[in-house]
């Protein structure tokens, strides 16, 4: 059997897919309806339901708003950046008290927030696109899968000043073919969650054998 994984903030799985694709039975969860999750789905808080129901996961994985760092807002509007709240720290505690293994995901401009946070991007995993994303991962993953390359003219997920991409060179882009183009902007590249997923499994496994041999 797939051992069980819980996608806190889940938005519309692009996270998700990546734990599937290691191995993963996922279950998403979000405060927002979410209808094109392709995983189960339950909509509610996603902190108190890791409250209630974190106990019956093997793994969690958390991608808490990043509003808060994000480098969107407009510099010149500082206040808007300040109505959103950082959830990093109420989410590791709860991720803590729960004692499995957990992933904390968030964009550059949190990463003094998180833990030890392991950088992957796009070239890392041969995809066409910048895109920076910081993992707090327990137990830890200490080396990337690859050195960044950012020697190419990437597709702007976000859109430039130079250009926004269609749609379809996004989802091509990402690997992602189910999202609209708002949901792509949001996501994290499955590839990402796929090389931790593969890390995460052997860590289980690695306990599952502790445990007979004990």
């Amino acid at each position: 059997m797939r051992p069980k994984l819980l996608d806190l903030f889940c938005g519309a799985g692009g996270a998700g897919m990546g734990y599937h694709l290691a191995g993963f039975d996922v279950t998403g969860v979000d405060i927002e309806p979410q209808s094109h999750y392709p995983f189960a789905f339950v909509q509610d808080d996603a902190l108190d339901f890791a409250a209630a129901h974190g106990h019956e996961y093997s793994v969690i994985h958390a991608s808490p708003p990043c509003q808060f760092a994000s480098i969107m807002f407009d510099p010149t509007q500082p206040e808007k950046r300040q109505e959103h709240k950082n959830l990093i720290p109420a989410t590791r505690a709860v991720l803590q008290q729960l004692g499995k293994p957990y992933v904390i995901e968030n964009v550059k401009g949190a990463r003094k927030h998180l833990h030890n946070p392991l950088m992957l991007t796009g070239s890392m995993f041969g995809l066409p696109i910048f895109r920076d994303r910081y993992f707090e991962i327990v137990p830890p993953i200490w080396f990337a899968p690859a050195v960044p390359r950012y020697d190419f003219e990437p597709v702007p997920i976000n859109g430039s000043s130079i250009r926004y991409p269609l749609a379809d060179e996004m989802r091509t882009a990402m690997q992602i073919d189910w999202m609209t183009k708002m949901e792509l902007r949001q996501a994290v590249p499955p590839a990402y969650t796929q090389f931790i997923g593969q890390h995460l499994l052997q860590i289980l496994e690695y306990r599952s054998k502790e445990k007979r041999d004990d």
